[in-house]
């Protein structure tokens, strides 16, 4: 059974999480009203990521004998001044999810409840990924500079992107 404290802190990133798919719908849109499709669909692909690390913690909290208690999600930015500096705020917000997992988990820890130890490892290796997928772009656009070419290729090789369900390897098809 979850702790009262621990209850406030895994609702608490339940919220973060769906803040997460929130601003990268967002950025998706960003993306579509700038011309650049394939980033948008990224940014699509990210949102589902998040919503469904969302619902892990839903469903972790209801497991463990908890209650889900849903809050407002506060209103993500509506623009941004290029590609790169959406890139830009991707990483440094992947980076502070980051630090609420790692968080989550020295309190785990404190707590000595193993269970949400184990649950929480999975998204500590997954922020790995989350962190190292959204600096490599970065790196990308850096490189490409103001050269609209680079971008071009790199809008295409984003559109290929699909979701994949954590855990099966199995890809779903893209939205919209």
């Amino acid at each position: 059974m979850l702790s009262p404290t621990m209850e406030e802190a895994m609702n608490g990133q339940l919220n973060a999480e769906l803040y997460s798919s929130y601003l990268y719908l967002a950025m998706a849109a960003y993306f579509e009203s700038a011309g650049l499709s394939g980033c948008a669909n990224w940014m699509r692909m990210q949102a589902q990521e998040e919503a469904f690390h969302a619902m892990k913690f839903f469903a972790h909290i209801g497991e463990r004998g908890g209650r889900v208690r849903l809050a407002a999600i506060a209103a993500p930015p509506l623009e941004w001044a290029s590609a790169l500096a959406v890139f830009q705020d991707t990483l440094a917000h992947e980076r502070k999810v980051t630090g609420l997992i790692n968080g989550l988990l020295d309190q785990a820890l404190a707590e000595r409840d193993h269970a949400s130890t184990n649950f929480l490892q999975w998204f500590v290796s997954e922020q790995v990924e989350e962190e190292a997928n959204a600096g490599a772009i970065v790196d990308k656009l850096r490189l490409a500079g103001d050269a609209s070419a680079p971008l071009f290729f790199l809008d295409t090789e984003l559109a290929q992107r699909r979701f994949v369900m954590p855990g099966t390897g199995s890809a779903k098809p893209a939205a919209g």
